[in-house]
């Protein structure tokens, strides 16, 4: 039975938060990706390549499984109601709702995480509390159907989560195999309690400014 995944794609989308996961639902025999988004034009991500919608929020399916990616164009999506209705009317039929990075963010703007457990970017982790969730500090967090991850790299994780969800442990790591996914960072410092105490300060000042908007927003 064909697997229909639905992502949203928009301006200022983090790149990876959409690829990683993308590559690994692609490897479904069964599976259709959709790229949503308000038109069909292109959308550049944050690190300014260009990403082709293939559908519109009016005109695409109801999908399987909704994933939301996260980046710095999820503010203004947080206060946006036509793209929380859509969220919420995707989530209402899917069989999973998921989000990657911030993404988590837009999840609970749409009213979806309250009293569930989820997971997001480390930088904003404990603003899901503000939406009634229940904040898990892990790179994977599965609450019945809603499936979060983590920061950005923890896309290819989820995808790998997920995957087993819908198709068993065995198609997943088939498909982790197939990439090679054996990761072996050169540094100890992707995570804030692994990282340099100076490293942290330097990223919690980059991104100070975005924080506080998300801050105001929420």
């Amino acid at each position: 039975m064909t697997i229909t995944v639905g992502f949203l794609v928009f301006p200022g989308i983090q790149l990876l938060d959409l690829a990683g996961p993308y590559e690994i639902f692609s490897a479904l025999p069964d599976g259709e990706i959709h790229l949503f988004w308000k038109t069909r034009e292109p959308v550049a991500c944050s690190a300014g390549m260009r990403i082709y919608p293939t559908t519109t929020l009016d005109d695409g399916p109801l999908v399987d499984v909704l994933c939301i990616p996260g980046g710095v164009g999820i503010n203004p999506l947080l206060c946006d109601e036509e793209v929380r209705g859509w969220v919420q009317r995707q989530a209402s039929t899917a069989q999973f709702v998921t989000s990657v990075c911030t993404g988590a963010l837009l999840l609970g703007a749409a009213g979806l995480l309250a009293g569930r457990r989820a997971t997001t970017h480390w930088r904003y982790h404990d603003l899901l509390a503000k939406f009634g969730a229940i904040p898990v500090q892990e790179r994977v967090v599965r609450d019945g159907n809603l499936i979060t991850g983590g920061s950005v790299t923890a896309g290819i994780d989820f995808g790998l989560v997920l995957v087993a969800a819908l198709r068993g442990q065995a198609a997943a790591e088939e498909i982790q195999l197939a990439l090679e996914y054996a990761p072996e960072p050169p540094f100890q410092a992707g995570r804030p309690e692994d990282a340099p105490k100076d490293i942290v300060e330097v990223v919690r000042r980059h991104t100070e400014t975005l924080r506080a908007e998300r801050e105001r927003m929420i």
